[in-house]
């Protein structure tokens, strides 16, 4: 009795099977272990603190990432370096600068190739959002960058007047957008980074004021959620060179969430990726830190963290060793290319450089008046 009423179950779900196939075509519908996708593909993020931090070694192909965070906090950096690696392996990016503030000459220092980034500055948010979504429905390109959403100013509110109230307008495009984004961005497999600003809840007594704009629509369909919040500040010298940086996945649906990344921007060359494998290999003990000392096997790299980041970029292989131990530990594989250490090594030498000079000066005075 059971035998046969399996059997009418298994015939009745096959013919509804068939005729789901004949209806939307071969694909619609499978058992998910028939499924090729199975494993999440990921884009590095080009910074090993923060592919660590999403706990799949990078972006995930195929979803919606955000980054929010205050003014001038390293939001356009992190996406740019995305852009770079995307194009270091030979995809195609997309960057929809509704901001209208992209910094050519910042973008190519990063690793962007600026010659091939496609890049649109849209009069308004509805046609930022209907360029992503035709270069996504394309199906060529491997990320597209909307920097930001609270730039994407609805048709209305611009052809409207200066005071008139557009209650909710901008929420109702990105509601509208992700809805009809979120299909095709799967179905290509393509990042889809959307930049966000922060505003603060009038009224808000307790717990946390801050908001993003654009409704919470952004916030449901992000696979991932990445707030950039700038620390302390990098000197040599008087001279302020960078911003230590925190990067939180404050959302995140394809590995555990709340880890954080902290990472060195240094002005004019973005992420340090020197910077954070001497704390990564120091907090693993691959570098051995005795006092203020840094030191790997039997040879001394520096006195101070500085010096040991300029030392790891003057010497390649040295770099490349420890960041294979380093990477062998989580398991992700080798990605550091020689030009970016050579770029990184000459601005470190050109800012030492400057900086003995001084040393120099000051020493050649103390002479002097010593005489």
């Amino acid at each position: 009795m059971s035998t046969s009423h399996d059997a009418n179950r298994q015939k009745a779900l096959d013919q509804a099977l068939k005729q789901i196939e004949k209806n939307f075509g071969k694909g619609a519908i499978m058992k998910m272990g028939e499924s090729t996708d199975t494993q999440v593909s990921t884009v590095p993020s080009g910074s090993l603190s923060l592919d660590i931090a999403l706990g799949v070694g990078g972006y995930p192909r195929g979803r919606i990432i955000e980054v929010y965070g205050p003014e001038s906090s390293g939001k356009t950096t992190v996406a740019l370096h995305a852009v770079a690696e995307v194009q270091k392996q030979g995809g195609i990016a997309a960057f929809i600068d509704a901001e209208n503030a992209l910094d050519p000459e910042y973008a190519r220092a990063l690793g962007v190739d600026i010659d091939e980034l496609l890049l649109s500055q849209p009069d308004t948010g509805e046609q930022g959002l209907e360029i992503a979504d035709a270069l996504v429905s394309s199906g060529a390109i491997d990320i597209v960058v909307v920097d930001s959403v609270a730039a994407l100013v609805p048709r209305a509110e611009i052809e409207g007047e200066m005071g008139d109230s557009h209650v909710g307008l901008q929420a109702r495009l990105m509601s509208q957008a992700l809805r009809k984004l979120s299909g095709s961005i799967n179905k290509t497999k393509t990042i889809a980074m959307f930049i966000n600003q922060i505003r603060e809840k009038v009224g808000v007594m307790f717990g946390n004021p801050e908001t993003t704009p654009g409704g919470r629509a952004l916030k449901f369909y992000s696979t991932i959620r990445l707030e950039v919040r700038r620390g302390e500040r990098i000197k040599s010298g008087q001279d302020i060179i960078g911003n230590r940086t925190k990067i939180k996945v404050v959302k995140n649906k394809v590995a555990p969430p709340f880890k954080v990344a902290e990472v060195d921007i240094m002005y004019g060359q973005g992420i340090s990726q020197a910077g954070e494998l001497v704390d990564l290999a120091a907090d693993m003990d691959i570098i051995k830190k005795s006092g203020s000392w840094y030191s790997y096997g039997d040879d001394r790299i520096g006195q101070g963290r500085e010096n040991a980041k300029l030392y790891l970029t003057e010497n390649p292989d040295i770099f490349k060793e420890i960041d294979s131990k380093v990477r062998a530990e989580y398991g992700f594989g080798p990605a550091v290319e020689d030009d970016d250490l050579e770029d990184e090594a000459a601005d470190e030498e050109t800012k030492n450089d400057s900086a003995s000079d001084e040393e120099n000066e000051t020493l050649d005075l103390f002479n002097d008046d010593e005489e």
